[in-house]
């Protein structure tokens, strides 16, 4: 019997009605897609890059299409056609970076053994698991696919149950590249479907919250497949004393609050020095009072509603706890209209680390302010957390780096605020719960779709078996 679900619209109304994907839907596709892989990797690297192309053109045509069906998984629209706008820029990035790094020849003598003589093949994983999320729902799936895909890599996707409707434009466009076609496929379901897509696959991309991520670990571990897991972020900003009072509180609202804060690399956590503590959290508040909502169209205001309306349950409860625990909220909050959920930019002050909005990762426009009084102070409140995804610094910018060096965080912006959004050609490691795996930014975000096999080469006789045979001992006396 058919399994159907609905997901919500974030703007309210009626949801969207799917069919999710059984196990045997699952197991069809993964043989499929497998057994098209071995020709896909044996193509020229040209030849998948040429694909890529194709598809990226079709996306291009499609992109009205793409947009709108987003738009609606979202309730956002400019983010939308910005998302779209990213996700071909890294098919184009991968078709300047790919040809270099697939054909790079890695050989050499062996210091160890120097008759022997080495040389690297490359072999793609073979069939990848790419499960996505509902905040970026086709740019944090292509951000995995397209380097898995241009390594040599067959890819099975499943986004996030909340936001199905852009998948069925997005496969009109891969079903218009054939080659392309027999080794993607797009799934849709929820936790059930994302469990059998894991247990058929050679390895699994995933990106979500930490809860999620052990399950997806644990099940990769179980099967002994890699598994690359983009987590969670409860990213701290640090307001140093030689700071601009009025750049840091723009730029701390915008890290904080910019897609309704609904992106594991916002600003959930801002320390100010006490010098100028006073200043800047009136200029936040009035920056942040000025922010609107697009509640009456999608194409005006700032900030969207939230794409997952469990999402607003989890920011109100951590709202209540603060103010519970003491907290002052100087403006915004919740904003509940017809269905959907919206979120003012919220200020508060009087917060510690007790609260859960420092514990848990909030994924809304909250922006909780403490002082600091000095360098130490700031680095041990910044590190005083489970995640480790990234960060931000303000000040002069030698004292801004050496305060960041100090920072348990995979990548520290410098005098700005989630550069990891814009920059994704530098490697970095997360810290803590925020991930595991080799970087999907940098080089290592297509090499981590290959094994490397050494291929050994004896230039000298092969030694016999003789030459490891006991020999008596002599002693000086024996002799």
């Amino acid at each position: 019997m058919a399994n159907f679900l609905i997901a919500a619209n974030p703007r309210g109304g009626s949801g969207h009605r799917f069919r999710a994907a059984a196990a045997t839907d699952v197991l069809e596709s993964a043989d499929r897609l497998r057994a098209a892989q071995r020709d896909w990797a044996a193509l020229a690297v040209d030849d998948r890059l040429s694909a890529l192309a194709q598809w990226s053109e079709a996306m291009r045509s499609a992109s009205e299409d793409l947009v709108d069906a987003l738009t609606e998984d979202t309730g956002r629209a400019l983010i939308s056609r910005a998302e779209l706008d990213g996700a071909l820029a890294r098919i184009a990035h991968w078709q300047r970076k790919a040809p270099d790094l697939l054909t790079e020849i890695s050989q050499g003598h062996s210091e160890s053994a120097p008759s022997v003589r080495y040389q690297h093949r490359r072999d793609p994983l073979g069939l990848v698991a790419v499960i996505s999320p509902w905040n970026f729902p086709l740019l944090l799936m292509l951000i995995d696919a397209v380097p898995a895909l241009a390594a040599g890599c067959a890819v099975l996707a499943k986004p996030s149950e909340q936001t199905p409707r852009f998948v069925e434009p997005l496969m009109e466009t891969v079903r218009s590249v054939p080659s392309l076609a027999a080794v993607f496929d797009c799934l849709l379901g929820g936790p059930e479907t994302g469990a059998a897509v894991v247990d058929a696959a050679d390895a699994v991309c995933f990106t979500g919250s930490v809860a999620t991520g052990r399950q997806v670990g644990r099940q990769a571990g179980e099967r002994l497949i890699p598994a690359f897991l983009e987590l969670g972020g409860k990213d701290p900003l640090i307001v140093l004393a030689d700071a601009d009072v009025q750049e840091a509180a723009r730029i701390a609202l915008r890290g904080s609050v910019l897609a309704t804060g609904q992106a594991c690399q916002s600003i959930e956590r801002v320390y100010v020095h006490q010098s100028l503590y006073d200043a800047f959290v009136p200029e936040l508040i009035a920056q942040a009072s000025a922010v609107t909502l697009n509640t009456e169209r999608v194409d005006r205001g700032h900030l969207g509603p939230f794409i997952d309306p469990r999402q607003a349950d989890l920011v109100e409860a951590q709202l209540e706890d603060a103010l519970a625990q003491g907290a002052a909220l100087h403006c915004g909050g919740l904003v509940r209209q017809d269905g959907g959920a919206w979120c003012k930019p919220a200020v508060l002050t009087g917060t510690n680390h007790g609260m859960a909005l420092y514990r848990d990762e909030t994924f809304g426009p909250v922006i909780p302010v403490m002082s600091f009084a000095t360098d130490d102070e700031a680095v041990d409140l910044a590190n005083d957390s489970e995640f480790g995804l990234s960060a931000a610094v303000l000040g002069e910018q030698a004292h801004a780096l050496s305060v960041a060096a100090r920072l348990r965080a995979g990548a520290v912006s410098i005098n700005d605020a989630s550069l990891t959004s814009q920059v994704g050609d530098v490697e970095k490691d997360s810290y803590g719960v925020s991930g595991v795996g080799r970087s999907r930014m940098g080089p290592s975000g297509l090499l981590r779709f290959l094994r490397r096999q050494a291929l050994l080469v004896q230039t000298a006789p092969a030694a016999p078996l003789d030459a490891f045979k006991e020999v008596e001992r002599r002693t000086v006396t024996d002799a």
